[in-house]
């Protein structure tokens, strides 16, 4: 069926009519996209315009109906609302009142949205001088039916004051756009955008649409149209899946989504939406600093010429690097460059610019892409330090390298980006996508150059260590060989390339070994010796840890896991130095601990102490300035003596999760008692936060815990009836859980390694398999990082010594059996 037969078909049946021909175009397979967005526009049309005319009894004179905003500019997706416009002249205002019903009802009739005012056009233009929302919408005023005449004189007055104002408007509109940012977030980073509000969404691209109409200033077209149609597409797939008008892309909705728009999947699907915002939100920051610097120079020039006494002055060119000057506020190349002679200017003029804290001019990198030949292989000396340099300007230099993106530079320079550019990363502990995740790394990097022998190392080291996500199996052991390749391409030597390749291969080894290993445990120590292989590798390896978990996220740094980790380091040093490594003697207990192990020894039951926990940054004067505001909220430190016996880790864990806290980090290990006496005290120091409300009071844990411990207290039970009462809602389906043995990680004791999905009771899920296998825990050391559970349990048989192998798989095997069957 064509799009007239359509359209004829709502003509003959009215209402009806529109809504079967409605809801065949949108389920037609034939047609998607452009086509069915403009379809579903003139079907819309000319039904309003029916019902226009039967309203009015002809073409009727002195009142229009007009289409603004989405709808006017024919981009109706299968949800969108319709944004109307009754236009009057004022000379009969019950008539119109009366044709205003014969309009809206009908459509809501049908269930569509309706966005529907009524203005004279003196009313239409005072709004828009008052709103800018309204003012937006009628520049893309479109005539329906009626006065055609009344239509056209108002959109010309609403172009003309549109232009007129904008020097005014501009900035408004520019900071609305900031704001909306602010609230919605960078589409080009969120797992899950509104793709019309965020930063690089519809709302930006239509903001560019309205400052092209200022005739103050243009956005950058190239790529522009074809953003803003995926975006639409995308649109249109959520709301045919979902059958909601929304904007939001859900988790849940995403394969759905991928595969109404015949992408392979939803990583697919997201990495489609994220190239797409970037072109939105580059042609953004383009466009925005081009209406800056024109409302300056508007600012300026009449007192300039007042003063020189008329003419234009020169702009002044300031030099920044060979072949790079400063222009109004931007590095351009300057009269001189060569860049088709010059192979190393782009990189030159990115490091001068980061180095500036200034923009690097569009204009400028479009050329270098359109006329630098390839730099050989090896890069020259020069074209490596200018990369260093770039990477150590700081957080000037994500702007500048946002700018190489966009005109396929960086590509160019490090053929390997391509596969992690737009890279979504499905773990709430991530901020950013893959190669954004790389450049602050860089950035944070680029405050502990001071801290290292090699700061080059450590830069490229921060831009690479993540490099091996765009390929399939483990990133590092896929980064180490392309941290190789590109080592030797830019020119580094055959010492400095197998640095970097360990850097990169063990970015993740001291925070992972920090965390989850006993520290006091020799083989721990050497194993990481043996891994780092020299006390200058390891410095790197501290900064560039340190570096990659604050461009990670929030949860993934704390001044807590920097102590762990630097105590990890001073011990590696010491063995890499030779100091010799030897068995270590019991920690010994602080006066707390103490006072606590001796009173649960007396008392022979459970004694806990909770503590209020904060700690500031761990270096405040290499933190952001957000990150020193205020301490870092760590909720409640607590500590608990048990007299040695089974099932404590389960009956702590389990009472927790009865009182609704959430455990942050659990360390467990055995305590001596003072004084010679016989016996031990298992110690258990854990910072836990309240889910709901406020932390219980100590004496009622403590009552729990010790009706818990005689058995009492049927913990399984309690738990299983709160769920019943309230079930937790389901989400997407995460990975499953995944428990391996960690093989040669202790001569004491084995280490058994646990990743899962966090969820309340789980640590006392996996307290109760533990025991139920018969196995002893040495020690444990459980973490949190985002939705993701992180633990590692030291266990031993009975009788003290390490499991047999056969034996440890059995215990994994049935820690993660006991994981998976949870309903």
């Amino acid at each position: 069926m064509t799009s007239t037969d359509v359209t004829k078909e709502a003509e003959d049946s009215g209402p009806g009519g529109y809504a079967a021909a409605r809801l065949r175009l949108l389920t037609e397979g034939a047609r998607s996209g452009p086509p069915r967005r403009s379809a579903l526009a003139e079907l819309t049309d000319d039904w309003l315009s029916g019902l226009f005319d039967a309203g009015t009894g002809g073409p009727g004179r002195g009142v229009s109906l007009v289409a603004v905003g989405g709808y006017g500019r024919g981009e109706l997706s299968p949800r969108s609302d319709l944004d109307l416009l009754l236009l009057h002249d004022g000379s009969d205002d019950k008539a119109v009142a009366a044709l205003a019903d014969r309009l809206w009802y009908p459509v809501w009739d049908l269930g569509l949205d309706l966005d529907h005012s009524v203005r004279t056009p003196a009313q239409a233009r005072k709004t828009a001088g008052e709103d800018l929302k309204v003012q937006l919408g009628l520049l893309d005023a479109r005539h329906l039916a009626g006065d055609l005449g009344l239509t056209a004189s108002l959109r010309t007055t609403v172009l003309a004051d549109w232009r007129n104002q904008a020097p005014k408007r501009l900035p408004e509109l520019r900071e609305l756009c900031a704001e909306r940012a602010e609230r919605q977030g960078e589409l080009q980073f969120l797992l899950e955008p509104d793709l019309k509000e965020a930063r690089g969404g519809l709302r930006d691209a239509t903001a560019l649409r309205a400052v092209a109409a200022s005739w103050l200033a243009d956005a950058p077209r190239e790529g522009l149209a074809d953003a803003r149609r995926r975006l639409l597409d995308v649109r249109d797939a959520l709301h045919l899946t979902t059958g909601r008008a929304t904007d939001r892309l859900a988790l849940q909705e995403q394969d759905q989504v991928a595969a109404e728009l015949g992408l392979l999947d939803a990583d697919t699907l997201l990495r489609q939406v994220y190239e797409t915002a970037r072109v939105i939100s580059y042609a953004g920051d383009v466009t925005w600093r081009e209406v800056g610097r024109v409302l300056r120079s508007r600012s300026v020039r009449p007192r300039l010429r007042a003063m020189l006494g008329g003419g234009k002055p020169a702009p002044e060119r300031s030099p920044l690097a060979e072949g790079v000057v400063e222009h109004d506020g931007e590095a351009v190349l300057a009269r001189t460059a060569r860049p088709e002679r010059d192979p190393v200017l782009p990189l030159r003029a990115a490091a001068a610019a980061a180095q500036a804290g200034l923009p690097l001019s569009r204009h400028a990198v479009r050329r270098l892409a359109a006329t630098t030949r390839p730099l050989p292989t090896p890069w020259p000396a020069e074209a490596r330090e200018q990369l260093v340099t770039l990477l150590g300007s700081g957080r000037p230099t994500v702007q500048v390298w946002e700018a190489l993106e966009a005109e396929g530079l960086v590509t160019r320079l490090l053929p390997d980006w391509e596969r992690v550019r737009c890279r979504p990363q499905r773990n709430a502990v991530h901020l950013w996508t893959v190669d954004r995740h790389l450049i602050e790394t860089a950035v944070r990097a680029a405050g502990f150059t001071r801290r290292v022998h090699r700061p080059d190392l450590l830069l490229v080291a921060a831009l690479l260590h993540d490099i091996g996500k765009g390929w399939p199996g483990d990133h590092s052991v896929a980064g180490e060989t392309i941290a190789r390749d590109v080592a030797a391409r830019i020119g580094f030597d055959r010492a400095d390339t197998a640095v970097l390749a360990t850097l990169v291969r063990h970015h993740l080894l001291l925070v992972e070994t920090a965390t989850r290993r006993d520290l006091d445990d020799p083989a721990t120590v050497r194993a990481v010796a043996d891994a780092v292989g020299s006390e200058h590798t390891l410095e790197l390896l501290h900064a560039l840890t340190e570096a990659d978990a604050l461009a990670t996220g929030p949860a993934a740094w704390s001044s807590w896991r920097g102590s762990l980790v630097a105590d990890l380091v001073k011990r590696v040093s010491g063995v890499l130095a030779g100091d010799p490594l030897e068995e270590p003697e019991a920690a010994a207990p602080t006066a707390e601990q103490e006072r606590l192990a001796v009173e649960a020894f007396r008392t022979r039951g459970p004694v806990l102490a909770l503590r209020a926990q904060t700690e500031p940054p761990a270096d405040p004067a290499s933190a952001d300035p957000a990150a020193v505001a205020g301490p870092e909220p760590l909720g409640v430190e607590l500590l608990i003596a048990v007299p040695d016996q089974e099932g404590v880790l389960p009956a702590v864990a389990g009472v927790l999760a009865m009182h609704r806290l959430t455990v942050r980090t659990a360390e467990l290990r055995s305590l001596p008692l003072p004084d010679g006496v016989e016996g031990s005290v298992l110690l258990l120091d854990w910072r836990v936060a309240a889910e709901y409300g406020s932390l219980p009071q100590a004496a009622r844990l403590r009552a729990d815990l010790v009706r818990a411990l005689d058995g009492t207290l049927d913990i399984a039970a309690r738990l299983a009836e709160r769920d019943a009462a309230h079930p937790r809602r389901r989400g997407v389906e995460p990975p499953p859980p995944r428990v391996t043995v960690a093989p040669a990680a202790s001569r004491l004791a084995t280490v058994i390694e646990v990743r899962a999905q966090d969820a309340p009771g789980l640590l006392f899920r996996l307290g109760r398999a533990l025991e139920a296998a018969g196995v002893r825990v040495r020690s444990a050391h459980a973490s949190t990082l985002g939705s993701n559970a992180v633990d590692a349990f030291y266990v031993t048989g009975p009788e003290g010594a390490r499991l047999p192998g056969e034996e440890a798989g059995d215990v994994a095997r049935t820690l993660e059996e006991a994981l998976r069957s949870r309903p």
